[in-house]
């Protein structure tokens, strides 16, 4: 369809705002203390666990939930863990059907991510430990492993 001149109308540009941030859900224990504030040994053994869910909430409004999961173990004894869900509503307009779902499974915990890992490092800190502080994330690479995580699923599925 064109203008009056001929040209073709000015497509709107693509917009990812966010509308809401929020905790969810957040869990810190330290089942041990005092003795787990202790000076140890050695450094302990920090195992982190990340998920990204989205639930549609309109025709364009998505709400995308980041569940961060850790565990600090020292001796086969927990120093502490935590659990934390941080969401975001985020408005998505003018993209292609086919860029919706990284767009919104990458970028928008992207842009969560940074105040998600403030809250575990301050939670870790105010339980009595030095402050945690994530290492960065590639959610592109956490994208590509639930892809294809899904893909072997649906072919075990028709097999």
């Amino acid at each position: 369809m064109a203008n009056g001149n001929g040209t073709p109308p000015e497509q709107s540009p693509p917009q990812l705002n966010v509308l809401a941030q929020y905790t969810k859900d957040l869990s810190f224990e330290n089942p041990n203390a005092p003795a787990s504030l202790a000076p140890q040994a050695q450094q302990p053994n920090i195992n982190i666990q990340i998920n990204v869910g989205a639930n549609n909430l309109s025709e364009s409004e998505y709400e995308v939930t980041l569940s961060v999961e850790g565990k600090a173990e020292n001796a086969g004894s927990v120093m502490f863990s935590f659990e934390l869900a941080y969401a975001g509503v985020f408005r998505i307009v003018n993209v292609p059907q086919e860029n919706l779902h990284p767009l919104i499974m990458i970028e928008c915990p992207r842009l969560l991510f940074p105040f998600a890992r403030e809250i575990i490092a301050t939670a870790v800190r105010d339980g009595g430990f030095p402050p945690l502080m994530l290492d960065p994330v590639d959610f592109v690479g956490l994208y590509r492993q639930n892809m294809e995580r899904q893909a072997q699923v649906e072919a075990g599925k028709s097999n």
